[in-house]
């Protein structure tokens, strides 16, 4: 009875756990609304002036730039419009505006929008509930020869496409001062690849030395409440890395009060959502000044700025970095920056859930579907904790080969709980019998199953990976119901193989636990669905074994 007792306290942790995040997502702090300009009006182009310091870092040096003047959208919205470039890859097709020269749209070529949509997926786009752009610029003191993100540019071409047969596309954007100060803004692109390379190179051709700062950030709107699940709640908000305080979550609220206001070496600053990111990333070995604000109701920006850069007459320089926009794959995420793969968020149980993944992904470069991957996973974690697991079955099998005798006792001694209580385990002492021998298998086994509920939520590989006939998406809920409803009846005959509860009431708690758990489980992914059928299965298969062979040696 220990380890029914102890089952059900664990359920209700896992579930707990699950309904704290879900409310918290809900119910959580919100940022009140701040008493800035309309959203749907631009700020005026940022002036920079002798000493200028933004408002994220009122300690930061002179010369920096203005973020506060960032406007909530990316263009100022006249009755003219500036041109647009288009730049087409295999992978990514970006929308990139010559105003500032600001990444306004990406799609993302190999997801589909839904499953079986024939749209793209959305992931930067300029206008409403999922507004999400990439800003960059330069900002130079005392006189402001600068183009910031409200300059005009211009390119060669309206349209880029990578071709058959090259593995980089290079775009370039130019912006030209009457004194001779050139500033050409590039990305390099490169096939397969969602990480971005941007550069701004300054070439000074005036008389007068040139002094600035590169500055990159990226915009977002809080987005609304859609969560599919209350069991299935992922972050959506801003990340900052850094070789001293490494991975930090900042949320919406916390970027809007200034929370993120530091500098910072060997890092990155993103907007994470599900499956997807936009990080900005500074050259490796600089020291940025890294921050957070809110830029009117529901929009925020996360960002960082260079250390200023002078350049004599006739000369020139390069500020370099690069952005990532695309899946949280993290074979390219490793190569793009370190700690970018901790984007995809496994908890505090990170570190069994690495292996796994990396196990998972093993498995399924040798059958190529996910839905057999999980299954052939489920397998190898059985047979590594199959000893564990025959503990414990060993321990509910003797447990039942002593059920009448308890149910003796129970009617002996009726109310008696301190007799009944002695009697119990003079019977356990004599035939040399643990009661709790089942429950550090248990509890050993748990954190691998919450691990794996983070790697199957997490891994974007799963993201619309289809099994067999009615599952097309593997990280979405069974449709029909269907393996919920299986693993409600594993759980049943489960139940029939252990020792029957001598108290009525905990009797009738354990009928209905099988019914909880299928609602349960009928909201949760489809591929961790499958996992626990499957392991219930082997699970039922190792039991029976052992409760047989201990039940005829008694006979």
């Amino acid at each position: 009875m220990d380890n029914i007792r102890l089952i059900l306290v664990l359920a209700l942790a896992f579930v707990l756990m699950l309904i704290w995040q879900a409310w918290e997502a809900d119910y959580g702090p919100r940022p009140a609304a701040p008493a800035t300009q309309a959203t749907g009006e631009p700020a005026a182009t940022p002036a920079p002036t002798e000493g200028a310091t933004p408002a994220v870092a009122r300690t930061a040096p002179s010369g920096v730039p203005d973020v506060s003047a960032t406007p909530a959208a990316p263009a100022a919205a006249p009755a003219e419009t500036s041109p647009r470039v288009t730049v087409r890859t295999d992978v990514l097709t970006l929308e990139i505006d010559t105003r500032g020269g600001t990444i306004v749209s990406a799609l993302l070529n190999r997801y589909a929008a839904e499953s079986g949509s024939a749209d793209r997926f959305h992931l930067l786009q300029p206008a409403g509930p999922h507004f999400f752009v990439a800003q960059s610029g330069l900002f130079a003191n005392p006189d402001g020869i600068a183009p910031t993100h409200e300059m005009q540019f211009a390119a060669s071409a309206s349209e880029y496409v990578l071709a058959d047969g090259l593995d980089t596309l290079t775009v370039d954007l130019t912006w030209k001062h009457e004194t001779g100060v050139e500033v050409v803004k590039r990305y390099v692109l490169r096939r397969g690849s969602y990480d971005i390379e941007l550069s701004h190179h300054v070439h000074n051709r005036s008389t007068a030395p040139w002094t600035g700062r590169d500055y990159r950030q990226l915009l977002r709107a809080e987005p609304p409440s859609t969560a599919k699940s209350q069991f299935m709640y992922t972050y959506t908000g801003g990340a900052a890395y850094s070789a001293d305080e490494k991975f930090r979550k900042y949320t919406f609220a916390e970027l809007g009060d200034g929370k993120l206001n530091r500098d910072a070496t060997d890092g990155w600053v993103a907007m994470i959502q599900h499956y997807f990111l936009g990080a900005s990333i500074p050259p490796r070995g600089s020291t940025e000044h890294y921050y957070g604000k809110r830029l009117g109701e529901h929009r925020y920006a996360i960002g960082h700025y260079s250390p200023a850069v002078t350049v004599a007459p006739g000369q020139s320089h390069e500020f370099e970095g690069s952005l990532f926009v695309g899946p949280k794959l993290q074979d390219q995420m490793n190569a793009a920056a370190p700690g970018l793969d901790l984007t995809r968020d496994y908890g505090w149980l990170a570190i069994i859930a690495q292996p796994m993944f990396l196990i998972l992904s093993w498995i399924h470069t040798l059958v190529g579907n996910w839905g057999w991957t999980i299954i052939i996973f489920t397998i190898l974690i059985k047979l590594v904790f199959y000893k564990l697991s025959e503990t414990s079955y060993r321990s509910m099998a003797n447990l039942r080969k002593l059920t009448p005798r308890i149910q003796a006792l129970r009617d002996r001694y009726g109310d008696d709980k301190q007799r009944l209580n002695q009697a119990m385990m003079e019977i356990y002492q004599k035939e040399k019998i643990n009661p709790l021998g089942g429950c550090l298998p248990i509890l050993v086994q748990i954190p691998f199953f919450i691990a794996l509920y983070w790697v199957l939520l997490e891994s974007v590989e799963l993201r619309q990976a289809p099994w067999i006939l009615w599952i097309h998406d593997l990280s979405e809920k069974d449709p029909y119901f269907v393996l919920p409803l299986l693993m409600g009846v594993t759980m049943v005959v489960q139940q029939k193989l252990s020792p029957p509860p001598p108290d009525p009431m905990q009797a009738k708690i354990m009928m209905i636990l099988p019914i909880v758990f299928t609602v349960f489980f009928a909201f949760f992914p489809a591929g961790l669905v499958l996992y626990w059928f499957v392991n219930n299965l082997l699970s039922i298969g190792q039991q029976w074994m052992i409760t047989r062979a201990i039940e005829a040696g008694a006979k």
